[in-house]
């Protein structure tokens, strides 16, 4: 085995090693960016804003059935 294809072994081994490397360290910060836990109370606070939209959604199709048809 000649020289230049032991180097080349090894080169591709450790290139080989720093692409996986990088690429579980994108994955990794993809995680942490948009897949932790949430604040309860920040969720919480987005659940009732949620929940005061839709009360006003459903008074807003309820006055338009209420209202007699205009044509």
């Amino acid at each position: 085995m000649g020289f230049d294809r032991i180097v080349n072994m090894i080169l591709r081994r450790l290139l080989m090693r720093a692409v996986n490397s990088g690429v579980d360290a994108g994955i990794n910060a993809l995680a942490r960016r948009g897949g932790g836990k949430r604040d309860s109370r920040a969720s919480s606070e987005e659940e009732a804003e949620r929940a005061r939209i839709r009360a006003i959604r459903q008074e807003r199709r309820a006055q338009r059935q209420a209202r007699p048809d205009e044509d």
